[in-house]
This record gives C-alpha cells, sequence and structure tokens, in this order.
C-alpha cells in the first residue's frame, strides 16, 4: 500500500529535494490553503520541523520497527489530502511525530489563567 517515494525531505535524508508534499506547497506558513480544492495542507517547513525535531529528539533513530493494522482507505485519503504528504511510510511518520511532540501548551496556558506568581514584579 505504501508508495515509494524517491524524494525525501533534506531534514530526514540528508538529500536536497522537495520533500514528498504535494506541489502545491512552497508557502512559508505552516499550514495552508491549496489555491484549486480550498482545503488546507501542511506546508513543507512544518512538515520538516516536525521530522527534524523528532530526529533531534532521537525517535527516529533505528528504523527496524514496523507498524501495522488496517484502516480505512478513506482515512488515509484524506489525511493525505488534508497534510499534502503523498507516501503513507511518510503519512504515519508525520502523525506518530505530531502526537509525540505534543507539548500540551493549550493544557497548561489554560491551567495557569488567572494566575500570576507572587514574586512577580509588575511594575504598579
Amino acid at each position: 500500500m505504501a508508495k515509494a517515494s524517491a524524494n525525501k525531505p533534506a531534514a530526514r535524508g540528508g538529500k536536497p529535494s522537495a520533500g514528498s508534499l504535494s506541489k502545491s506547497g512552497g508557502q512559508s506558513k505552516a499550514i495552508q490553503r491549496k489555491a484549486a480544492t480550498g482545503r488546507f495542507v501542511v506546508s513543507k517547513a512544518r512538515f520538516e520541523a516536525v521530522m527534524r525535531a523528532a530526529e533531534q529528539s532521537g525517535l527516529l533513530k533505528g528504523k527496524s520497527g514496523r507498524i501495522g493494522g488496517r484502516v480505512s482507505p478513506a482515512l488515509v485519503e484524506q489525511a493525505k489530502r488534508q497534510t499534502g504528504i503523498e507516501t503513507d511510510t511518510d503519512l504515519i511518520e508525520f502523525a506518530l511525530a505530531t502526537v509525540a511532540l505534543e507539548d500540551n501548551f493549550a493544557e497548561a496556558f489554560k491551567e495557569s489563567r488567572g494566575k500570576v506568581a507572587p514574586e512577580l514584579k509588575l511594575g504598579f
């Protein structure tokens, strides 16, 4: 089911390439809309940033593991359309890296709402 991708993003394979995102990417925004369809796609920059962070965190070392499972082909195709990622392997790796690198910022931000440390000098 996985398509072979000759072009790997430079952050992962060390080869200069366009990556495995569709050619509609290229702007510097993290998520953008395809002009033709109006759908959102993940930019090459965001894809590479996530994969670079995963690599720096040691999450991509020793690719000897294999994952398998039955998923809806419609789910896979929709995820590919939404992200612009073309290969199953890159899609799975990006999705797992995104989850693994989640920093729970929103949750921490909500918990700190309305709280100010007493030692903080606010200047008034």
